[in-house]
């Protein structure tokens, strides 16, 4: 089993983004000596409450902090950005990497971002599949010529990642709809944390199906996020993070996204984190992982082990405690 690691790159007001740069530098090198074998970052703009580091140049911050991760977004929202900038910085990313970038892509769900970009949101399904092709052209085509109707251009030279024929491609998602999409045009489906067990059983069955439809691989294994903290007992586990999960997904339904919309974190925090987050002590967790592998037949989970207000110290306990279970 892999396990890997997921920021979101986030803070509160009170909190001073030099030191949480410092800090997050500081978790990624503690996962990676504790062999964690992957790191994605998210992305979102206009991200108040929370302050959040742009993807691009935080990832390339973060690359040799990693040594040897395989690294990227999760998920970059292509449906609003120029996919030859997306093909370039991505290639960029597989060099600094030394050929362990991965592009994980999303739709994206928030109104604000689609308005503040210029783009109309009722067109985010064919901008972000014109993108993505355009994309995967760039990356494989000595020279490319695209005439859509989003993106127009002659006589492009190819962009060359060091991968060969190009990085891996994750497509993220919690609707069927999403994960259909993923399955047609993607090498793998990237399983969202909000997600509970029984939707990502669902989900998977929903994946597996829409892959044997297109006589593609089914078993391919599709990376799971989940939200995970060890303590140092049960007790411990939920009173170190609870706090800084409420703001996190406060934030969340603020935002419009969907399966944290619906829930009361204040006052149901406990029932919406049965079967979706990994809490507890050493023993909990593995059960509950193990669990979720059995569900999903992943191999490969991500794990975001800190959120805005979360201490330092807590969060390197954290990381250091999962690296036993690794």
């Amino acid at each position: 089993m892999r396990i890997g690691m997921f920021t979101g790159a986030q803070w509160e007001a009170s909190e001073a983004p030099g030191e949480v740069l410092a800090n997050l530098r500081g978790q990624v090198r503690t996962a990676r000596d504790n062999g964690f074998s992957s790191l994605l970052v998210g992305q979102h703009l206009l991200s108040g409450p929370l302050g959040m580091f742009q993807l691009a140049p935080l990832l390339g911050a973060l690359a040799e902090d990693a040594g040897g991760m395989q690294l990227g977004p999760g998920v970059l929202l292509l449906s609003i950005v120029n996919p030859v900038l997306a093909a370039e910085e991505a290639a960029t990313l597989d060099w600094l990497t030394d050929g362990n970038y991965v592009l994980a892509a999303g739709l994206g769900y928030r109104a604000e971002e689609f308005r503040a970009m210029g783009v109309e949101m009722r067109t985010r399904v064919g901008r972000f599949t014109e993108a993505l092709d355009i994309v995967k052209r760039l990356w494989t085509e000595d020279e490319v010529s695209h005439e859509g109707r989003y993106f127009n251009f002659a006589g492009v030279p190819g962009i060359q990642p060091k991968q060969s024929p190009r990085p891996p491609i994750w497509l993220g998602g919690d609707v069927e709809p999403a994960v259909r999409r993923a399955a047609r045009l993607a090498d793998a489906w990237l399983a969202a944390p909000t997600a509970s067990f029984d939707e990502l059983a669902h989900l998977f069955a929903v994946w597996r199906e829409e892959r044997r439809a297109h006589d593609l691989d089914p078993d391919v294994t599709c990376p799971v996020i989940r939200e995970c903290f060890i303590g140092r007992d049960h007790a411990h586990a939920l009173a170190a993070c609870r706090a800084s999960l409420l703001t996190k997904y406060a934030a969340y339904a603020s935002w419009g996204q969907e399966n944290a919309a619906e829930a009361d974190f204040d006052s149901a925090f406990d029932d919406f984190c049965q079967r979706r987050f990994l809490i507890g002590d050493e023993a909990e967790v593995r059960d509950q992982l193990a669990e979720c592998a059995e569900i999903t037949g992943s191999d490969h989970f991500i794990l975001r082990m800190h959120w805005p207000g979360l201490a330092q110290a807590e969060a390197l306990a954290n990381i250091e405690r999962i690296g036993r279970l690794i």
